[in-house]
């Protein structure tokens, strides 16, 4: 059983494997980010991830994953490409020009979970395109300014929700943030919808994985015959960002980024 309510940091040496675990996945975005061109294929793209993880002697977080699906998640990276919002399975299918890409990605160091995601343009694609993706890291950026110790779940959610639709975008409500540490996913539930003040205290010793979904249209999905795959309902552009965040005696940390922003 999960550890309750997510709060699963208790020693200096735990945050310090939460710290590299996150910065294990930090790196591997970097080496994605660097890959993501043209015609480089999704299955290139899982590799690249693999390598840079396992090198650093940590594990792939996604591969073998099961969490109810009726196969097990086969691969080292989520890639989901313009429609698709999460779990795409990676494969043979190649980038195109103007084609967004939302990759998901996770490590695991001596027992410690990180899990970040993020949407990137191949080459030159619309400002409709650049545009929600622009808002979708600026909601997660305003949902982790609300992590403190004594704040509510809500407010994160609620900042998330505020800002996404009041530019018109659809936030995905049936996928939603989560507690993290000794598992992927931990409780509590960190929806990107809600109202501030309400849900799960936030207390220091907290680990949580932020991750709005915007979508151009809809909040609506779909999941696809892979049984993983989860793609607007009305087929419109969607984008995703996610990043793991420590609550420490000094306050807020965010793992998953290179230098460790706060």
């Amino acid at each position: 059983m999960a550890p309750q309510m997510g709060i699963t940091i208790k020693s200096r040496r735990e945050i310090k494997l939460m710290l590299e675990a996150g910065q294990i996945v930090a790196n591997a975005k970097a080496k994605l980010v660097e890959a993501i061109v043209p015609g480089v294929s999704t299955r290139d793209l899982d590799a690249i991830a693999e390598e840079e993880i396992r090198q650093r002697d940590a594990i792939p977080s996604f591969k073998g994953y099961q969490a109810g699906a009726i196969v097990p998640f086969p691969a080292t990276i989520c890639a989901s490409i313009n429609d698709e919002i999460v779990h795409g399975i990676p494969g043979k299918r190649k980038l195109k020009e103007g084609d967004i890409i939302s990759i998901d990605v996770g490590a695991i160091y001596h027992g410690l979970h990180a899990d970040s995601a993020f949407t990137l343009g191949v080459g030159k694609v619309s400002d409709e395109a650049r545009k929600l993706m622009d808002a979708t890291r600026e909601s997660l950026d305003r949902g982790i300014a609300k992590i403190k110790d004594g704040a509510r779940i809500g407010d994160i959610s609620s900042a998330v929700q505020t800002y996404a639709e009041g530019l018109g975008y659809g936030v995905v409500r049936q996928y939603v943030g989560h507690g993290i540490g000794f598992e992927m996913h931990e409780e509590p539930q960190v929806p990107n919808y809600g109202q501030p003040g309400r849900g799960p205290l936030i207390r220091k010793g907290m680990a949580l994985a932020i991750e709005p979904m915007l979508n151009i249209g809809g909040w609506e999905t779909k999941q696809l015959e892979d049984g993983w795959t989860v793609a607007t309902a009305d087929g419109t552009l969607s984008a995703h960002f996610e990043d793991t965040i420590v609550i420490t005696e000094d306050g807020p940390t965010v793992t998953t980024r290179m230098a460790l922003t706060a």
